[in-house]
């Protein structure tokens, strides 16, 4: 069996890998230390390429001490690796495309080149019949203005490349901030695009999987809430109706399926009051909204991307028990250092099972993502009640 070509990929013919191989990740962030973790308990070995010294991945895989954009440090991965991954989208597209060429990467090159774009993503969204906000191209300020009387207030401004996190993104709620939001974002000198805002009841997310065989699973669905633009809650199952909920499922493992994705996709969606669903954004990895998977459900989303790229029969995804996850960034992580060396009456009293995961970052900063909690419960009101009672959020 053989992918399709596509840009910046070549034909591959799908292997099957087997406990005991090499698996290549080019980044040793978070994300990396997680699948590494998961694989490492299946009997695989890994090795990680990533410029930080003592990354979080370093203690639990090899590391390759280089730079993203290192083609030779890329090629030594190669040769070390019988299949290679990668734990975030902002690959250099020169070295993913060596890789492609010079060793086993089942992914390919073309997902990371669409959802490094927000325009390219919405296109192919769009190609597989799944709903995107209303969006213009914007390329110039008299552009702009013509996209905001045909879209209306608000909108949302944001560069085609390099958001994370609500950098490179501003909401233009009146027409006095549009000459100010342009010169803002277009100072960077990349595309951009203006996107409909969309008055939504909730965000959600949806992780799905696929093998090259062409088996297709998807996760229960995360209800997030996010404070200052990053993540700070996901809550499973999440607060929809149960027609939403399948229909949420369906258009994951649509995208999934059409885009000819290997490994794990997550799709962001708004949810509003009427039950329509748009997509936000895609990543081509595991994400932050699936971290609930590692003790809520029969398989974590680290080892169902070990399953996926390896050809291996993908996993169960029941939920074993309902969860709220809840972030640690660099603010809160002496608190919950501290409160996890003492008896927790609060947990017990909800019948809460705090579970704690720390990436072993050398540096705490604010709003850096350091650790995560997942909170089983028997009622997610029971987890969300345990993060309002401890006040170390409200940081």
């Amino acid at each position: 069996m053989s992918h399709k070509s596509s840009e910046g990929q070549t034909d591959q013919v799908a292997k099957t890998l087997l406990p005991g191989s090499t698996i290549g990740i080019l980044g040793g962030g978070q994300l990396g230390r997680m699948i590494s973790l998961a694989g490492t308990a299946m009997g695989y070995q890994f090795v990680t390429l990533d410029p930080t010294i003592q990354s979080p991945s370093s203690p639990v895989a090899r590391q390759i001490v280089a730079e993203y954009d290192d083609v030779d440090a890329a090629r030594e991965m190669a040769t070390i690796s019988d299949v290679i991954t990668y734990e975030f989208e902002n690959v250099d597209a020169g070295v993913a495309a060596m890789l492609v060429k010079k060793s086993y990467v089942p992914q390919g090159s073309k997902l990371l080149y669409t959802t490094q774009h927000r325009l390219r993503e919405k296109v192919a969204i769009e190609a597989a019949g799944v709903p995107v906000a209303p969006y213009r191209v914007i390329e110039g300020l008299a552009s702009l203005e013509q996209a905001m009387t045909e879209l209306g207030y608000p909108s949302v401004l944001k560069t085609a490349t390099g958001g994370y996190d609500g950098k490179g993104q501003v909401v233009i709620r009146s027409e006095d901030q549009l000459a100010s939001a342009y010169a803002e974002l277009s100072a960077s000198g990349r595309e951009l695009v203006l996107e409909q805002f969309i008055s939504f009841a909730c965000e959600i997310s949806v992780i799905a999987a696929r093998n090259p065989s062409g088996e297709v699973k998807s996760f229960p669905i995360s209800e997030n809430i996010h404070q200052n633009n990053i993540l700070h809650l996901s809550i499973v199952p999440a607060r929809i109706t149960s027609q939403v909920q399948r229909e949420a499922r369906r258009l994951a493992e649509t995208l999934a399926a059409k885009m000819d994705v290997v490994g794990l996709l997550a799709v962001e969606m708004f949810v509003t009051e009427d039950g329509q669903l748009y997509v936000n954004e895609l990543a081509p990895r595991p994400h932050n909204s699936g971290h609930y998977t590692m003790e809520a459900c029969t398989t974590s989303q680290f080892e169902q991307h070990v399953r996926a790229i390896c050809n291996l029969p993908l996993a169960d995804t029941t939920l074993l028990s309902p969860v709220v996850m809840v972030n640690v960034l660099g603010q809160h992580l002496e608190s919950v250092i501290q409160r996890t060396g003492e008896r927790d009456e609060a947990a017990t009293e909800l019948g809460i099972i705090p579970k704690l995961h720390l990436y072993g970052k050398t540096e705490s900063k604010h709003n850096r993502k350091m650790g995560h909690i997942n909170l089983l419960c028997k009622d997610v009101q029971d987890g969300l009640d345990w993060v309002e009672h401890t006040n170390i959020w409200r940081q």
